[in-house]
């Protein structure tokens, strides 16, 4: 059952990359930094927004609208910091 909750947090380590990912290329695209011509960045840029939107966007609905600011990741990599400190430190020591 460890090695279960081992990889729940590896899991979770990885998403949370994939947001910070996710939110650095959103940025870059909007600043016309990056373009998404480009096929490579087209098909990175479509792989994170199909990974992280569907968690994001119910996020995106309770939040108020801040102008051009969006808060969503920053929310869930808070949640995901949350869910991993209760597995670290009240499921994980009782599990045999």
């Amino acid at each position: 059952m460890r090695a279960v909750l081992d990889i729940v947090i590896i899991v979770l380590d990885l998403y949370v990359w994939l947001l910070i990912a996710s939110a650095i290329l959103s940025g870059l695209i909007a600043f016309n930094v990056v373009n998404t011509r480009n096929q490579f960045v087209a098909a990175v840029a479509e792989f994170l927004y199909r990974i992280t939107e569907p968690v994001l966007a119910p996020i995106r609905r309770i939040l108020p609208s801040m102008g051009g600011l969006d808060l969503s990741p920053i929310v869930l990599i808070l949640i995901i910091m949350f869910i991993q400190r209760v597995i670290a430190y009240y499921i994980y020591p009782n599990v045999i």
